[in-house]
């Protein structure tokens, strides 16, 4: 089943691309449905510079929303996490860092 992260913002694939380190695992983007001489077939698509990836709350890039499933780069490096923050500038929301048991326990209790 697919898992929504906490967090996740798109970018450019040109403006990943830029990170030194950027290695691809291609065959892990998503499949398109294609005629190919009359027949429905699926097949992965091609990654060109102006596709969108997301970069998730745990600095997977991902292609399609969801946590885990389509993975593009996976090299969590120091570097690469820097180059995030400040190159990017990606920053998590404080509204994504609380869950829903952390609202609860703040609040007063009812009596």
């Amino acid at each position: 089943m697919a898992k929504m992260g906490k967090y996740c913002k798109a970018y450019p694939l040109a403006r990943l691309r830029q990170f030194g380190g950027w290695k691809e695992i291609t065959e892990n983007a998503r499949k398109e449905k294609r005629q190919i001489d009359g027949t429905e077939m699926e097949t992965l698509r091609e990654l060109t510079d102006s596709d969108f990836l997301y970069l998730q709350s745990d600095f997977t890039v991902t292609d399609g929303i969801f946590l885990g499933e389509n993975v593009i780069f996976d090299d969590l490096t120091p570097e690469w996490i820097e180059f995030c923050k400040t190159e990017l500038q990606f920053e998590i929301p404080a509204f994504s860092q609380e869950t829903p048991g952390d609202q609860a326990e703040s609040r007063d209790p009812v009596e």
